[in-house]
């Protein structure tokens, strides 16, 4: 299933949404491009999504979940890849 949290992540002026799978790389990689998502804006285990295209990302069949959510599902499915340390 593709996930999609609140757009909150402050970064560079803008607001950020977290798009993942609980399912397969493979699945939020195809549901990406269907959107014109670029690349660039995936990031170890999701894409980062600009609060403008929240609503867009949403009709298009992302379900809305908490952030909490959206993190206990990629580490219940296996998905989740964390930042390294230093």
């Amino acid at each position: 299933m593709i996930l999609i949290d609140p757009p909150l992540v402050p970064s560079r002026g803008r607001l950020w949404s977290h798009l993942a799978s609980d399912t397969s790389y493979d699945e939020l990689h195809a549901f990406a491009r269907t959107l014109d998502i670029p690349e660039r804006g995936f990031d170890r285990d999701h894409y980062d999504v600009p609060s403008e295209w929240y609503d867009a990302v949403v009709a298009a069949g992302a379900v809305p979940v908490s952030s909490r959510e959206l993190v206990a599902r990629l580490v219940a499915s296996g998905l989740r890849r964390r930042k390294r340390s230093p």
